[in-house]
């Protein structure tokens, strides 16, 4: 890596700082996703397409602005398919966190996007409540599939070929074309699907309609996965143990 290159997580550092790293980041993004999908839908009532194109941009920005915030601190994962592919990977190499740490990163995680839909809620004067948008037929499920699974590809490609300062732009990027290329809206991140089920607003989706979100957001990785494997098999050590400055992701109308 050069100078200018982002540090990756510090693994050394102390795990409770991590993890609060990665609460933290979860919460923020889900309190971004929240909270622009309700300022979107107030300050345009009629026009669902001025909404979604509010929401996206408002996360596209604010994922950006927190994995270059939190990168060096956990890796700004702030999603559980990311903690897990960093861990397969590691495995590989001998490098990245262990099983346990990820297991914590999940739970970190999961219950930072419950806090920050709270937290839109609260700023916004709406109740926190389980959200009634159902969100699941075929079309979701396979956008769910494509938006993760791509995620997943952006982030290790970049890692794996060394050109970390691209990341946090990049993952940006990407998820906020996601919003509008995939019929989900890109949610691609189970810890953000469990936060968006505490806001019956215009980034919700309904309880019942979580666990096939989940689902296929791990099938998607599992893709994303082997499409890495696949087109850079010669990663070297350095690079995976680089691995921790790859983003989470995210999101959403996510």
């Amino acid at each position: 890596m050069t100078d200018s290159t982002p540090a990756p997580s510090n693994d050394s550092a102390p795990l409770g700082r991590r993890l609060f790293a990665e609460f933290l980041g979860a919460g923020l993004l889900v309190a971004v996703v929240v909270g622009s999908g309700i300022a979107a839908q107030r300050l345009s009532p009629d026009d669902v397409g001025l909404q979604l194109l509010q929401n996206s941009t408002a996360t596209a920005f604010g994922l950006a602005v927190l994995i270059l915030v939190l990168g060096p601190v956990s890796g700004a994962h702030f999603n559980p398919v990311v903690s897990l592919v960093d861990w397969h990977l590691g495995r590989r190499t001998g490098t990245g966190p262990t099983l346990s740490d990820t297991a914590a990163y999940v739970v970190a995680q999961c219950a930072g996007g419950v806090g920050g839909a709270v937290l839109a809620n609260v700023m916004f004067d709406a109740p926190t409540e389980f959200a009634g948008t159902d969100r699941v037929s075929a079309g979701h499920l396979v956008g769910e599939v494509t938006a993760t699974a791509g995620l997943v590809l952006v982030i290790f490609a970049l890692v794996r070929t060394q050109r970390l300062p691209l990341v946090a732009p990049a993952v940006g990027a990407y998820i906020g074309a996601a919003y509008w290329f995939t019929s989900s809206t890109s949610f691609a991140n189970p810890a953000v699907t469990v936060g968006r089920m505490f806001s019956d607003t215009f980034a919700g989706i309904a309880p019942g309609s979580a666990p096939a979100f989940v689902v296929m957001q791990l099938l998607g990785a599992a893709i994303g996965l082997a499409a890495v494997l696949i087109l850079y098999p010669g990663t070297t050590r350095k690079a995976d143990e680089n691995a921790a400055a790859e983003p989470a992701v995210t999101s959403e109308r996510m």
